[in-house]
Order: structure tokens, then C-alpha cells, then sequence
């Protein structure tokens, strides 16, 4: 068989080839700059959650991205020698304070420095003394012997500065009560524990921002690396931002050398079965195409874009890589490569059209990312069909061999033609898949998003340890209070409040903060207020008070005079609150959605869920219990049926392009069933390997359903061509086959879980639409010798 010839390509064809490839460049070229320009890239995954439907999903949402569990980070600077641990700790803390990065610091030695001296003389309105006491003789003496007791103690420095204006200790009453309830015990007064100093942050960026959170990563990095002795110490950061940079970090490593493994395969597969780099880099060109065309659509329709959308997005455009390869392998030895594109424009034409049907189910899902994704790969697809059928045929060289005359594919075809029973076969395999979907143990879906997380296990563990020791929130569960006014909600909390204080003594649970934990209802405010002795009143109670200690005449002047301010000063409103440095905990707990304004209440270290449930239920509906991993499940749950919902209408639109496509009845059952087969199988391996399946297996399948209805459609095509054409077909589609298995089997080895399911389950998906394909729509009448 000679399959080469070596003359050269006319001259008018090469000048327009080069203007072509001019013009084609230089539009690629405009596109980039554009999407460059325009395209804005976010990074918060919440875009990739359902688009929320009542007021407590509006609320869930923002606090899995905004909440104060989200954005907590924690440190710990280990040395065994404690005193240089607090001494580190207190500059880190003074330098991240500095930073403007963080709404606290905690290190267990500034809790009365987070009270800004506007909030000072609020103290005896918002402290809880006066609810049960009064400033009268009595009590003022009982608190006066107890400061003497309190000055020949350790930590009289602390209290030394407070006395004058503070003999009650209104001011550390309201620092303990705004910190962790059981955090770590202090050594050289910070916190220590486990051979370290412990600290606890707050980003001011919102938990689902990696690359904000990064920042914020970097300012404590840079911040420990300026200070003396760092060295001889180690800094551990840990907490759900952290995750989410180490995540990012290590997603983008695995792609990368993974992508670039599979890339370098890919390009020497092609260059074995062209053997022309003018032909591959050409064929590259459909791809690009695809890749700006959908970038630009996005900043055109969206503004802006999803990180993973375009990583995914790039990904799913593995489908147009075979359009080029199709045209490729389809040219004949001596043809216009215009003639061969003509040929193959219709059931080209088709597979794209296929192609794109399946991805408008993501269209339903009201899913802002996947939204995004659909767009970029639909417009990506048609970019890359259309340029391959219009525009690359005026740029190939006329073919010098034929890729289907080799021995070995013509060896293969007459072993697929010569298969004994292959449909009976295929009944079989179709049989066993039904029987292991049926029999597989266990639940079919996985719901459980903390399965996906490539965290590492030790890091998660030491999370917990972690979060424990400080008294940090919960990240699982969440008190919710809902009214019409913001001061509705903190009387809401101040009523609920008493309800749960039992579970605190109890040790069902570590902590609680509620939005009157830090702002009490204006009613409780001015009752306290009111309770509040004048001036003259004060003093006759101080100076029988005072009768035979042994302080200094006109020692707490400035107390008196603080009381009579507070006598007279408004009260303190969410608005004015927010604008001091703790407002930020405030507007992590108060928060307005649609006009309805809810609390938060923040829990942590869990012991009882039930009797937190109870608790919660005492309330008469003021308070409501979320346990977040519970309602996340159950959105994911209700996310993934509107898109099987949305698959299923897309089916039924495949199944009518296809019939009108083929237009009999015979070919369109024969493509049909091979498609319907291989979904049958992929998903049967998928439980046996896997068990439950996820989201991203899902939209892996959608992949492979794609490029095997290809399959499935070129083989169907080739029933009705002559010898050489099938032969070319079967290169064409092994090589296909064989590039997307080489790009896709290597995530099947990431060690991510979200890489791992789309490798792995494109991989079995390809294999099995090749299986079915061959079996239920290769020709089965023997072809002429080559």
C-alpha cells in the first residue's frame, strides 16, 4: 500500500493559508486581549452552591462564606520555652493587629485593650451587674475588701490601673464575658498550652475568598518572619481559611504537573500518528479558538467568572479536541482538505449539536457557576466546531498519507466486523451493570461535602485539638433568631439567653455568644441605666464604704464621675456599636437579609447536640437550631435532582436531534442504545470502585456521555462508507479515544478527590463508550480488502 506522495501544495493555496492563519491569529489575539481586559476572576466557592430560595438558605449561604466559623484562623507558636512563646506571641499580635487585616486577635493578654475607649463608659450599660445589684454601700464594700484581697495577688499589675475609675471591675466583667469561655490557661498572661502560645483570629475577609484569605495568610507569615527569635520557634497556622489556601495551593500544583504530564503525552501521540508538527500545531488552533471564544462570551454576558470555572470549563472542552482529529485523520491522500471537512460536515455538525443539548441541562440547575461553565463550553465547543469545519481545512496541507492505511487498523476492523454475538453480548454486559446498580451496598449519592476535602487528615485533627483548646465557634452548629428589627432580634436573645445558661454549668456545651452577649436590648439598657445612683447618691454609699480601708482620700473620684456620665448618655444602638473595633463581631451576629433582620448565635465545643435541641425548643420559637452539616446535605440533595431533572429534559432533546439527525428509526436505536450502554456500565464500575457517587462524578459522566456519543455516531456513519473511509473513522476515533483517556487517566492517580472522580470516571466512561460502540454500531458487513 503506498500512502505517500510528496507533491508540494500549490502556491495560491499556501498565500491564502498564510492570510488565513494572519487573520485567525490576530482575532485569537483581540479575543484575549479582551477577556485580559475584561474578564474579572472570582474565587468564592459559594458560587458553585444553589442559588438560595428562603430566607434561612439566603442566611446559611452567607454564613458559610461570612460567618465567624469561616473565618477564623488559629495559631500556635511552639517552643517548649514559654516565656519566649509570650513574648513572640504578644508582637505577632501587636504587629496582625496593626495589619487592619483581622476584626481580633486574641492571645488571651488584650481582652481589655479589644474594649475601645468609646465603649468604656457603656460599661455599666452593657455589663450585667446591675440587673442584680446596685451601687449602694453594701455591695460597694464587699467589692472594695475584695480588691484588697485582689491587689496582694499575682496579676495586681492588671487591676492597679482599672481601680480609680473602676472599683467593680465592670471593665474585665465585660472582657470575660466577650472571650472564649474555656480558653487555655495563661502563662507569662498569655495563652499557653501543649508547649505553645495559642492564638485566635478573625479574618475581616470572608471564608470562601481563598485568595483573600491567602493575604491574610501572608500578612501573619510576613509579620512572624520580622520578628526577633522567630527562628527559634515554629509557627502553625490552622483553621477553615487556612484549609482553603492549602487547598488552592494544592490543587493548582497536582493540575499543573499533571496537566503538563498528559499535554506532553498528548502532542507525542499526535506527532506518532501524523508525523506532521505542522498538522498538530495546526490542529491546536480549534482549541485555542474554543478557549477565548468562551472566555469572551463570559465577560460579555457575566462580567466576570469562577477560578474553577475556567479550570473546569477548560477541562470539559476535551470534547472539541476531537473535531480537529476527526478532520485529520478523515484526509485523503491527494483531496483539498476543504473537500474532506465537506464530507465530514454533517455528522460533525451533529456531535456538536449533541454536545451542546447535554450541557444546557446545566442552564436549570440555577447554579451561578455551573451557569458560567455551561456558556463557556458551549460557546467553546461551537468556536471549535465551526473553525475546525471552516476555517482549518484552508490551513492543512493536502495529505501525503493516508491515516487509515496500516496493516494493523485494517487487521482490527475485520476483527470488530468478524465479532461472533456481539449483540447478544452487549444485552449480557447491560444485564450485569443493572444487576451490581442494583445489588451495590451502600447510598448511591454521597451528600457529605467534608468527604470531598483534600485536606490532609493530621491537619484536620489538629484543627480540632485546636479549636477545642481556644473555645472557638462551632462550624457545625448555629442558634438563629429572626424579627423585623434589629432590636427585635437582641430581645429575642436577651429572653433566650437564661434558656441555655444551664447547658454552660452543665458542660453540654463550652461556648455561646449571642448578638445580646454583646449588645444588650435598649429595655435591658435603660432598666440599667435607671438603677444607676446620682451623683450625691454615690458618694454618701462610697464614703460609708469606705470607712476603714485603707485607700487614699479621692482615690476613685473618677469613678463617681463615670457613673454620672453613664447616668446621661443615649443609648448604645447596633449602628454605633459597629463603628468600634468589636463592631465586626456584632455584624457577624446581627445581619439584615430582604428586610429581615436575624441573629446568630455562636456555639461551640458540642457535647450534647440533643440537649441543645431541647434547649432550643424551650425557646417558643425565638431560637432555632441549624445544624449546618445537616442542612448543607440536604441542599446538596435537592441541587442534585434539579439537575438530574434538567439531564432528563436534556435526554429527551438529544433523542429528537439525533432521530432528526440520522432519520431512521434503525440507526437512531443503534446510537441510542450504544450511549445508553455505556452509561450503564461507567456507572456500574463507578459503584463497585467508588461507592457513592458526587457532583463531580456527575458532571464527569456528562464528559464522557459526550464524547461517546461521538463514537457511537462516526461508527454509525461508517456503515454506509467505503473500506478506507471506516478505516479512517476507526483511526480517528482510537486516537480520539486515546488522547482523552492519556489526559484524563492521570487525574485518576491525583491524590484530590475532585481530580480523582473526573479522571477516573472520564476513564471508565470512554473505555465503556468505545466498548458499546463497537459493539452495537460498528459495521458488521466485511469490508473490502485494503
Amino acid at each position: 500500500m503506498n500512502n505517500e506522495i510528496h507533491a508540494p501544495d500549490p502556491p495560491r493555496r499556501a498565500a491564502r493559508g498564510v492570510i488565513v492563519l494572519l487573520l485567525w491569529l490576530l482575532a485569537l489575539g483581540a479575543l484575549g486581549a479582551y477577556s485580559a481586559w475584561q474578564l474579572r476572576i472570582s474565587s468564592d466557592l459559594r458560587a458553585f452552591l444553589p442559588a438560595p430560595r428562603t430566607s434561612l438558605q439566603h442566611l446559611l449561604l452567607r454564613e458559610l462564606g461570612q460567618g465567624a466559623g469561616a473565618r477564623t484562623l488559629l495559631l500556635a507558636i511552639r517552643t517548649p520555652d514559654a516565656e519566649r512563646a509570650a513574648a513572640l506571641s504578644s508582637a505577632l499580635r501587636a504587629r496582625l493587629i496593626a495589619s487592619g487585616q483581622f476584626n481580633t486577635v486574641q492571645n488571651g493578654s488584650g481582652d481589655l485593650q479589644q474594649i475601645a475607649p468609646a465603649l468604656l463608659p457603656y460599661r455599666y450599660l452593657l455589663a450585667p451587674t446591675l440587673d442584680h445589684q446596685r451601687f449602694d454601700a453594701a455591695y460597694l464594700r464587699s467589692e472594695l475588701e475584695q480588691r484588697l484581697d485582689d491587689l496582694g495577688a499575682p496579676g495586681a499589675s492588671v487591676l492597679k490601673p482599672l481601680l480609680p475609675s473602676d472599683p467593680t471591675l465592670e471593665t474585665l466583667k465585660l472582657a470575660e464575658r466577650w472571650a472564649p469561655r474555656h480558653a487555655p490557661p495563661l502563662r507569662h498572661g498569655v495563652w499557653y498550652a501543649d508547649s505553645a502560645a495559642l492564638l485566635l483570629l478573625e479574618t475581616r475577609a470572608a471564608g470562601f475568598d481563598p485568595d483573600a484569605q491567602a493575604r491574610a495568610v501572608r500578612v501573619i507569615e510576613q509579620a512572624w518572619a520580622g520578628l526577633p527569635q522567630h527562628a527559634q520557634a515554629h509557627l502553625e497556622l490552622n483553621g477553615p481559611g487556612y484549609f482553603g489556601v492549602v487547598v488552592q495551593a494544592l490543587t493548582r500544583h497536582t493540575a499543573e504537573h499533571l496537566g503538563w504530564a498528559a499535554g506532553g503525552g498528548l502532542v507525542l501521540l499526535l506527532l506518532l500518528a501524523y508525523r506532521s508538527v505542522r498538522a498538530v500545531l495546526l490542529a491546536a488552533l480549534p482549541l485555542l479558538s474554543a478557549a477565548l471564544v468562551g472566555t469572551t462570551v463570559l465577560a460579555l454576558v457575566f462580567g466576570g467568572a469562577h477560578g474553577l470555572t475556567l479550570a473546569f470549563g477548560i477541562t470539559l472542552l476535551g470534547v472539541a479536541q476531537e473535531y480537529p482529529l476527526r478532520l485529520l485523520s478523515h484526509r485523503r491522500i491527494g483531496e483539498d482538505p476543504r473537500a474532506s471537512a465537506r464530507a465530514l460536515g454533517p455528522v460533525l455538525l451533529l456531535a456538536m449539536a449533541s454536545t451542546a443539548i447535554a450541557y444546557l441541562a446545566f442552564f436549570a440547575s440555577g447554579v451561578a457557576g455551573l451557569q458560567q461553565l455551561a456558556l463557556f463550553t458551549l460557546s467553546g465547543i461551537l468556536a471549535a466546531g465551526l473553525s475546525t469545519r471552516y476555517l482549518l481545512p484552508m490551513l492543512l496541507p493536502v495529505a501525503r498519507r493516508d491515516a487509515g492505511a496500516q496493516r494493523w487498523l485494517a487487521a482490527l476492523a475485520r476483527g470488530l466486523t468478524r465479532l461472533p454475538r456481539a449483540r447478544v453480548f452487549a444485552v449480557l454486559l447491560a444485564l450485569a451493570a443493572v444487576f451490581v446498580l442494583l445489588l451495590a451496598p451502600g447510598p448511591w449519592w454521597q451528600n457529605n461535602l467534608a468527604a470531598l476535602t483534600p485536606v490532609p487528615l493530621p491537619l484536620l485533627q489538629r484543627e480540632g485539638v485546636l479549636r477545642k483548646a481556644l473555645g472557638a465557634p462551632d462550624v457545625r452548629y448555629l442558634l438563629v433568631l429572626e424579627g423585623d428589627s434589629a432590636e427585635q432580634v437582641l430581645r429575642h436573645s436577651a429572653a433566650a439567653a437564661p434558656t441555655f445558661a444551664p447547658l454552660l454549668a452543665q458542660g453540654a456545651l463550652d461556648t455561646l455568644m449571642l448578638p445580646s452577649t454583646y449588645l444588650p436590648p435598649l429595655a435591658v439598657q435603660r432598666a440599667r441605666q435607671a438603677r444607676l445612683p446620682d451623683r450625691a447618691q454615690l458618694q454618701t454609699a462610697l464614703d460609708q464604704a469606705l470607712r476603714g480601708l485603707p485607700y487614699r482620700a479621692g482615690l476613685f473620684a473618677p469613678f463617681v464621675r463615670d457613673v454620672e456620665i453613664a447616668r446621661t448618655l443615649p443609648l448604645l444602638t447596633p449602628q454605633a456599636f459597629e463603628r468600634t473595633p468589636l463592631g465586626g463581631l456584632l455584624r457577624a451576629l446581627l445581619i439584615e437579609r430582604h428586610g429581615r433582620w436575624f441573629g446568630l448565635g455562636l456555639v461551640g465545643g458540642v457535647r450534647d447536640p440533643a440537649a441543645l435541641a431541647r434547649a432550643a425548643q424551650a425557646t417558643h420559637g425565638l431560637v432555632r437550631l441549624v445544624d449546618l452539616k445537616t442542612e448543607t446535605e440536604s441542599w446538596v440533595a435537592s441541587y442534585r435532582q434539579r439537575i438530574l431533572a434538567a439531564l432528563g429534559g436534556a435526554a429527551l432533546l438529544l433523542i429528537t436531534v439525533v432521530t432528526l439527525g440520522l432519520r431512521r428509526w434503525r440507526a437512531v436505536l443503534r446510537v441510542l442504545a450504544a450511549l445508553a450502554l455505556a452509561l450503564l456500565l461507567a456507572l456500574a464500575a463507578l459503584r463497585l470502585l467508588v461507592g457513592a457517587l458526587n457532583l463531580f462524578h456527575l458532571v464527569a459522566l456528562l464528559l464522557a456521555a459526550g464524547l461517546g456519543l461521538h463514537y457511537a455516531l462516526f461508527f454509525e456513519r461508517a456503515r454506509h462508507a467505503a473500506a478506507d473511509e471506516r478505516l479512517r473513522t476507526l483511526h480517528a476515533t482510537l486516537l480520539c479515544a486515546a488522547s482523552t483517556l492519556l489526559a484524563f487517566g492521570v487525574y485518576a492517580l491525583a491524590s484530590l478527590p475532585v481530580l480523582r472522580a473526573l479522571g477516573l470516571t472520564v476513564t471508565l466512561g470512554i473505555a465503556a463508550n468505545l466498548l458499546a460502540a463497537a459493539l452495537l454500531t460498528w459495521p458488521r458487513a466485511t469490508p473490502p480488502a485494503c
